[in-house]
């Protein structure tokens, strides 16, 4: 037990020392239950790629012993006093932010995310009472009941978690283009988590989906497990021109660079491209 950890520490997590990325476990306190706050016992935590970006300091502000997650759900232990709408036992979610000004335009506009004063982030941030923001790699985790999200109760919790930060990624800029017309065509490029994710709302919305891929080996997983209509590996020139002006929407999940023109030919007139994935480091 590290010098910051004391016989009050009241929550278990997993959490990184140094750059190394390595987690360990770690006790500390979390703050006392606030009227407006929900108090969560967590039962699941999704794995995120910035989980290991800021474990391993990869944008050079990690403050340690730093504990990630942000794709957090688990089951309502207590609530503050001012709150109404979630009770013991509720299931909830908690996402990338834990806390914004609620005064912007953009706070009033229900985007939080865009806070002119900037947003809480679930780890790795300094909150409104000068503590560091420790996340869901943890047993429990309080928060500001207009962070929390209503899980039902019949969804099970461990497919809700990677909704709470993957899933929101794409399904936001989908709803916001108006990605969910039936009869539609939708090219998702690359299929890692962000990819699939898009694949599974775009078949729920009735969309005709394209896998544009630079490996073969996800071919399989692309139209047998994720149901999509086609598959093209992008590196070949057949493939590619046989798609070309046939697709309404794109949404690009590639990390790292990648070039834009052999995608935009892909497009019809009016078409829209949106991008989504990660930048290279630096």
């Amino acid at each position: 037990m590290s010098s910051t950890e004391g016989e009050n520490d009241n929550c278990l997590a997993w959490a990184a020392r140094d750059p190394s990325g390595l987690l360990s476990p770690y006790k500390f306190s979390r703050r006392v239950l606030g009227p407006d706050d929900v108090s969560l016992t967590i039962t699941h935590c999704g794995v995120c790629y910035a989980d290991v970006s800021w474990t391993r300091n990869a944008h050079g502000d990690s403050i340690y012993p730093l504990v990630p997650g942000h794709e957090i759900v688990g089951m309502v232990k207590e609530v503050g006093s001012n709150v109404h709408r979630f009770k013991t036992g509720d299931h909830v979610g908690v996402g990338t932010y834990v806390n914004s000004c609620r005064e912007c335009s953009y706070c009033n506009d229900g985007l939080e995310v865009h806070c002119e004063k900037g947003s809480v982030f679930t780890f790795n941030r300094i909150d409104a009472d000068g503590t560091v923001t420790k996340g869901g790699y943890s047993s429990f985790i309080l928060v500001h009941e207009r962070y929390c999200y209503r899980i039902p109760d019949n969804y099970p919790l461990a497919s809700a978690a990677p909704l709470l930060c993957a899933g929101i990624t794409v399904y936001a800029p989908m709803m916001r283009h108006k990605m969910n017309q039936p009869g539609k065509s939708l090219g998702v490029i690359g299929l890692g988590g962000l990819g699939h994710m898009a694949v599974k709302f775009g078949k729920a919305f009735g969309l005709h989906v394209t896998v544009l891929s630079t490996s073969t080996s996800k071919k399989d997983e692309a139209l047998n497990l994720l149901k999509a209509d086609r598959f093209v590996l992008t590196t070949d020139k057949q493939q590619m021109e046989a798609v070309a002006k046939s697709l309404d929407f794109i949404v690009d999940t590639a990390s790292g660079d990648h070039p834009f023109d052999p995608y935009m030919a892909l497009l019809k007139t009016m078409g829209v491209l949106v991008l989504v994935g990660f930048p290279k480091p630096g």
